[in-house]
Parts: structure tokens; C-alpha cells; sequence
């Protein structure tokens, strides 16, 4: 099924692109959240008068998003955590407990927007990356230090 983006969707393509995707993603994921739209030849006419809006709209996006990953990139996030032996932590620091403590320095970020693959188990320095759009995608450091 060919839909046309309305935003800029990871993996997938910017706005005002004509995209082949399965049915079944387009039903069910992109149209209802408004991420794209079906490529009728009405929204094919539409989308090329559109088209300088949209990019309009989607470069003041990322310039917004490069903003706040601008002041991110200085951001670390400490986390005293008691620890066992061979320095493994009691519980684990998830993407929650990392978007309380931005949150609580300024930083409007959800939990689903940082990219931990699984929680952090061990004390150090982490390197967690934080996806503000899909083209700006800006890493903070979290450090794990013995309570």
C-alpha cells in the first residue's frame, strides 16, 4: 500500500514522500496517529501544492529538536544506587527513572523517547541516547556511582 507522510517517521522517509508500506502498518499505525495519509490521486495532487509547507514545518521541527539537543549534549544525569558485590546494582535504572531526573533539570523528555535497549544492572558511565526526531537523535552520559 503507497501512503503519503505527513511527518517524518524513522527508517521510513521525510514528509510529502510516497511510501510503500504493508497495509496492515499503514491501517493500523501510521493513518490513525496522522503520520501519513493514503496515496489517492486527490492526496497526490493535494501533497505536491502541500509540499512547501510541509518542509517548512518540518525544518522548524528539527530546528526546535537541534535546540534541545544542543543543551542536552552538556546534560548529565548522576544516579547513587547501593550495589552489591562485583559492583552489580540491588534494583536497575530504567528509561523512567532517567526521564524523572531530566525532568527534574529542566527537560520535558518521556520515558519511550530515550533509547536503552535494556536497564542498567552495574556502575560506570553510560552513553543513553535520546530520540527528539529522527534526524536529531543527541546522547547524554549517566553515571552510575556506589551509594
Amino acid at each position: 500500500m503507497e501512503v503519503i507522510l505527513r511527518n517524518a517517521v524513522d527508517k521510513l522517509g521525510h514528509p510529502g514522500d510516497i511510501v510503500s508500506v504493508s497495509a496492515g502498518f499503514a491501517r493500523n499505525f501510521l493513518i490513525p496517529r496522522g503520520f501519513a495519509f493514503e496515496a489517492t490521486t486527490g492526496n497526490r495532487k493535494r501533497i505536491a501544492l502541500e509540499k512547501g509547507r510541509l518542509e517548512a514545518l518540518e525544518s522548524e521541527r528539527v530546528a526546535a529538536a537541534q535546540t534541545i539537543a544542543d543543551k542536552l549534549a552538556e546534560v548529565s544525569v548522576t544516579f547513587a544506587a547501593r550495589v552489591g558485590e562485583e559492583g552489580k546494582l540491588f534494583g536497575s535504572v530504567t528509561t523512567a527513572d532517567i526521564a524523572h531526573q531530566l525532568e527534574a533539570q529542566g527537560f520535558h523528555i518521556e520515558k519511550r523517547q530515550i533509547e536503552l535497549n535494556e536497564p542498567i544492572k552495574s556502575l560506570g558511565v553510560y552513553r543513553v541516547g535520546i530520540r527528539l526526531h529522527a534526524d536529531v537523535k543527541p546522547e547524554i552520559k549517566v553515571w552510575i556511582i556506589k551509594q
